[in-house]
């Protein structure tokens, strides 16, 4: 992308690559920057999304896995038949069994519990092995998946172990990559970077290349609740790490590949932020982003609505949506931690019940069957709720009445109590009318009893639900 087209997007993407690779490596690099046009339409200002999972393995890690293990096979480190251990949330072990399969090295990468599913399976697909250790343990823990990769590599023979966390070469893979691709593409006009922090690699390298480019670039930090990188960088010392569900980003520990120094502000962002901005990426920009794009969006915004000076800011987008199929693009995933709530379109029994009377006709069990026969015609409804004092007992319908009298003419004069009772359908003013209907098709019942506060506050019958949705939607 040249930098005069950085006022006006082609609505066609042009220059389309027909390059002839080699191998699949040789695609590693060259994405794509997209204005986040919806997102940040609000704010005075751009905000450019570096679409790093068009890497191709997915993520931005790509380039780190790559530039490491090309360094480590020129030092002897990494030999021909030699195995790579290397402990990962999963985008750097996608990228490493991808070098690995393409180079002939076998692969064994360690991986939290918290991680989705579909990671784990990724890199069993290229050939890997995968050892998922607990989650909520110390760094230095023997069972962490710091260590026992460690351990690992110590037990292996020929096995090169790969330290992304600690490892300079991280940084300098970006510094090399990310950073210089970020200035070409926006024609030095970039003057905010904004991205998530793992280990710290990609903004610690990007931002020193274009802190070298110009001093006045700032370079901010998106960090997780529950990370330690927020406090140290605020306070100068580490806060008690907690548990925190957005993968990929944030640590329990400093990392060698973090460099703070070229850091001139950090913000923090929770899951919840982190993992409705990554679907709001998807329905609004089209862009099917992971819940670690969703924090660095979610901060950069944040930070931006603040700090409105910025004419030309680029956030990383490090992965994309497919990984999280299991938990931010699962519906019951995320209404199960909180961070959806149930959809109620069609609205609860409070909507449908608000203005309406809300006089529930009722009979006891001792009741004569004349007795009730006599009150659904006063009503002019077809079913009665028995109560026992307070509580309801379930419902009699007019098909039961009728059963009940032909069976015998003496019956109509026995107790309610005498007959079959069924049992009643029962909701709360929060029920979803769409659990109610599909009650009423899948289930055959004919009513629903309102029960608030331990009493019968309403009855629904299909018709009031038909009746309901009919004015809801007439327009």
């Amino acid at each position: 992308m040249k930098a005069e087209k950085l006022d006006k997007m082609p609505q066609d993407k042009v220059d389309r690559r027909t390059n002839l690779l080699e191998n699949i490596l040789q695609a590693i690099g060259e994405t794509p920057m997209v204005r986040l046009g919806k997102l940040a339409g609000h704010l005075p200002s751009c905000l450019w999304a570096k679409v790093e999972f068009m890497n191709p393995a997915g993520s931005v890690k790509d380039r780190m896995a790559v530039y490491i293990i090309d360094k480590a096979e020129r030092e002897g480190k990494l030999r021909p038949g030699g195995t790579i251990v290397e402990n990962t949330s999963g985008n750097t072990g996608a990228a490493v069994a991808m070098v690995a399969a393409a180079r002939g090295y076998r692969a064994i990468f360690t991986m939290p519990d918290k991680m989705s599913s579909e990671k784990v399976n990724t890199l069993k697909a290229f050939g890997a092995k995968v050892v998922v250790t607990p989650t909520n343990v110390p760094a230095d823990s023997p069972e962490s998946y710091y260590e026992t990769a460690k351990r690992i590599a110590r037990e292996t023979p020929n096995s090169f172990y790969l330290n992304q966390y600690h490892n300079e070469d991280n940084i300098q893979a970006h510094y090399r990559s990310t950073g210089p691709e970020i200035w070409e593409q926006t024609g030095g006009k970039i003057d905010c970077l904004i991205a998530g922090i793992g280990t710290g690699g990609t903004l610690s390298g990007s931002g020193r290349f274009l802190k070298e480019k110009n001093p006045d670039i700032k370079i901010v930090a998106v960090d997780p609740e529950g990370s330690v990188f927020f406090s140290h960088f605020k306070t100068g010392k580490l806060s008690e790490p907690n548990p925190y569900k957005v993968e990929g980003i944030g640590e329990d520990m400093l990392t060698k590949a973090m460099d703070f120094s070229v850091v001139d502000d950090m913000v923090q962002v929770n899951d919840k932020e982190s993992f409705l901005m990554a679907r709001r990426l998807t329905t609004e920009e089209g862009i099917f982003a992971g819940g670690s794009s969703g924090s660095a969006v979610a901060g950069a915004l944040k930070f931006l609505a603040k700090n409105q000076g910025f004419k030309c800011p680029v956030t990383i987008l490090p992965d994309s949506g497919t990984r999280y199929m299991s938990k931010v693009y699962n519906d019951e995933w995320m209404q199960d931690n909180g961070f959806l709530q149930p959809r109620t379109r069609l609205g609860t029994v409070a909507d449908l019940l608000r203005g309406r009377d809300l006089e529930v006709v009722t009979c006891v069990g001792e009741d004569r069957v004349v007795d009730a026969v006599e009150k659904m015609k006063t009503h002019s409804i077809s079913q009665l709720v028995v109560v026992d004092g307070n509580e309801q007992v379930g419902v009699v319908t007019e098909s039961d009445l009728l059963r009940h009298m032909m069976a015998a003419a003496e019956n109509v004069l026995k107790p309610i109590g005498s007959i079959p009772i069924r049992p009643a359908h029962t909701v709360g003013l929060d029920t979803s009318l769409a659990s109610i209907s599909e009650a009423f098709s899948m289930d055959n019942k004919h009513i629903a009893v309102v029960v608030a506060d331990g009493r019968v506050k309403a009855v629904i019958s299909k018709i009031d639900l038909i009746e309901y949705l009919a004015y809801k939607f007439r327009d």
